[in-house]
């Protein structure tokens, strides 16, 4: 086999960085507030949800419940609470991901997130320098490709 003609195809990640630009920022803000507001109704669901539980099981009853209902009614309580609990600190990490947003200068670079990609290497080839790759997206379009093909 002829050595130049070797070459194996490997996968590498693939960095994706953006450059902030106002159509950038408000985009992001955007898709953030989309999230925050889908919280939002996800914790107004959650409560209508438990009440409706618990009038259920006060309806199905005696009066006053007794101790097993009201253990019921505490297990539910604790329940919605902890998922309150965990889409209101969904919600803070979102405001504050919006906040640092608004705070980020024009034509500063920011990561966009990582795909896959393959790529082509030969005997001679530095792998190290072949793995780090980066393309830059203004508004979503290559702007440039940063490293070794």
């Amino acid at each position: 086999m002829d050595v130049s003609q070797s070459h194996l195809l490997l996968k590498r990640p693939v960095t994706i960085k953006a450059v902030v630009t106002p159509r950038w920022k408000e985009e992001a803000q955007q898709q953030l507030q989309s999230q925050i507001n889908q919280l939002d109704s996800q914790l107004q669901q959650l409560d209508m949800q438990g009440q409706r539980a618990i009038s259920e099981l006060q309806k199905q009853n005696l009066q006053p419940p007794g101790p097993q209902v009201m253990q019921q009614i505490d297990n539910i309580q604790i329940q919605v609470n902890q998922k309150k609990s965990e889409l209101l600190e969904e919600k803070n990490q979102l405001l504050q991901q919006l906040q640092q947003v608004q705070m980020i200068e024009l034509n500063q670079e920011v990561n966009h997130g990582q795909i896959e990609g393959l790529f082509r290497v030969e005997p001679g080839d530095n792998l190290v320098r072949k793995m780090q790759v980066e393309v830059l997206l203004r508004d979503g379009v290559v702007e440039e490709i940063r490293g070794d093909l």
